[in-house]
């Protein structure tokens, strides 16, 4: 089988439209990590076009061809982005570059890893090129740098250097952990919002919670997330059976398995009761659940690693609110609160947008309602649920999920089954309202407006206006008020009363 005839369906034609856009004397080369994905039979989910001439016109053409979306990264060094989306696939995203140094084998031995430093000349597609070893450090899962200075050329490489290694199930070599180190606390010379791609990634990878572990290791979280390692060491009272760093951690694991629980590729033979109760429960939402944490933020952000970075940061504030009771009970009140604050400034320092920033704070500041509604004992009232959502929005199914992962993570091995399942049965509640009764429980359509009611009872406009629409549509919510009647007759009650 030739390098041509392995590539994925789809992968072929792209590159066949881009070699039709370049002139036959001009070397064309897919290089990085594409072939060694190719090399392991699966679909690059990034792809790597190394050529010459005048990049930013061709890679702009290409776009025009795909249909794809073109973002010109660097002008300077010739080095444009395309983000195409595949029918059925994870969206792709295409960097093509100006050839850097003599020839190919140069621009590779000045790449990051080995298994990352090999071509494919795509007029001679038979032709692999691998400078450095890069396929038997694959074969052997060794991951190795290309010199002794690719790390401190370029910084980011170090926390690109542990995302690979749980992505490919590599083994960092102790020659290239040392260089890891050393290049850590060159990180600041990056800018923040190639280390927020690169940390993206890792979160929205099968293993996060490793991933940070090993970022910690390395010495990296002061200069990536600066607000996690004050975690340590800060003891809970009962239920918690961790610390809140290691129950950070176990959360951010958990919730990879709930996600894996409620995914598409759930295997109810690999589960305990626990995870078995939540998919019997939850598993009806399983659809809806992958399209919501699949939608994205922005071309290469989805609404997952933005749920994974909640789940690190959801505890972050109890380090500066922790208190101990006469009786020697822990608390940490109002550290949703502050937490929300705390990893809002987080999320715009890494640069995120503020539509990202907004849905991270709104999931800290309510990550314990779906807890307290279940330590009520009823199933929540529709008052409650409707008032919930009012508040948070599409939010609330990050909510959900997260407060899932917690709950786990809260009591371990010691889960009891009766909590578990009331748990469960609000979850199930709240989402069921959101994607099933969204008409009757979340946002019932509105009866009247604020024109009719300033005409009716003589009103200015004003914030009473809005409190009293909001009212209506609550009674709404809870069945009370069904007719145009009956919401005028509650507004004159309320006005009355005011």
């Amino acid at each position: 089988m030739t390098m041509w005839e392995r590539l994925p369906a789809g992968l072929g034609e792209i590159l066949a439209h881009l070699l039709s856009l370049v002139p036959g004397e001009e070397p064309v080369y897919l290089a990085g990590g594409a072939v060694r994905d190719v090399l392991r039979n699966r679909m690059p989910r990034d792809m790597d076009l190394t050529l010459s001439g005048n990049v930013l016109n061709t890679a702009r053409r290409l776009a025009d061809t795909l249909g794809a979306a073109y973002y010109p990264l660097d002008a300077e060094r010739d080095t444009a982005r395309l983000v195409l989306q595949l029918p059925e696939q994870p969206r792709l995203v295409i960097d093509i570059a100006a050839l850097r140094g003599a020839d190919i084998q140069a621009d590779l031995r000045a790449r990051d890893f080995t298994v990352n430093a090999m071509a494919i000349d795509l007029r001679q597609p038979d032709n692999l090129i691998d400078p450095l070893g890069g396929i038997p450090d694959l074969h052997a899962r060794r991951l190795r740098a290309c010199s002794a200075t690719a790390l401190q050329d370029d910084p980011v490489r170090a926390v690109r250097a542990v995302r690979q290694a749980f992505a490919l199930d590599l083994k960092i070599l102790p020659e290239t952990a040392a260089l890891i180190r050393q290049a850590v606390p060159l990180l600041p010379r990056i800018s923040i919002e190639r280390v927020r791609d690169e940390l993206f990634h890792i979160l929205e990878g099968t293993h996060p919670a490793p991933a940070v572990r090993t970022l910690d290791m390395f010495g990296a979280l002061p200069y990536i997330l600066p607000e996690l390692p004050a975690l340590k060491g800060i003891t809970q009272s009962p239920p918690h059976i961790q610390d809140v760093w290691e129950h950070t951690l176990d959360v951010v694991g958990r919730l990879q398995m709930v996600l894996g629980v409620l995914g598409p590729a759930y295997d109810a033979d690999k589960g305990n009761l626990a995870v078995g109760l939540a998919s019997l429960r939850l598993g009806r939402f399983r659809e809806r659940i992958i399209q919501h944490v699949e939608t994205p933020f922005t071309p290469e952000r989805s609404v997952r690693p933005l749920l994974t970075l909640a789940a690190l940061y959801h505890d972050i504030a109890k380090p500066v609110t922790r208190s101990v009771d006469a009786d020697g009970r822990i608390r940490f009140f109002e550290h949703d609160q502050l937490g929300a604050q705390t990893a809002y400034h987080r999320a715009m320092e890494l640069r995120l947008s503020k539509d990202e920033a907004e849905r991270l704070k709104l999931i800290i500041q309510h990550h314990m309602r779906p807890m307290l509604l279940a330590q009520a004992g009823d199933s929540p009232s529709r008052r409650a649920i409707f008032r919930f959502f009012r508040e948070v929005g599409v939010a609330g199914v990050d909510i959900c999920l997260l407060s899932l992962a917690d709950f786990l993570g809260t009591y371990g091995p010691a889960l009891p089954q009766a909590e578990w399942s009331r748990h469960l049965d609000v979850i199930r509640a709240l989402l069921e309202a959101w994607w099933e009764m969204p008409e009757q429980a979340v946002t019932p359509p509105r009866l009247l407006d604020g024109r009719q009611l300033m005409t009716r009872f003589g009103l200015a406009p004003g914030p009473q206006i809005g409190r009293l629409l909001e009212s209506i549509q609550e009674a709404q919510a809870t069945g009370e008020v069904t007719t145009l009647e009956q919401a005028l007759a509650l507004a004159a009650r309320l006005i009355n009363s005011e």
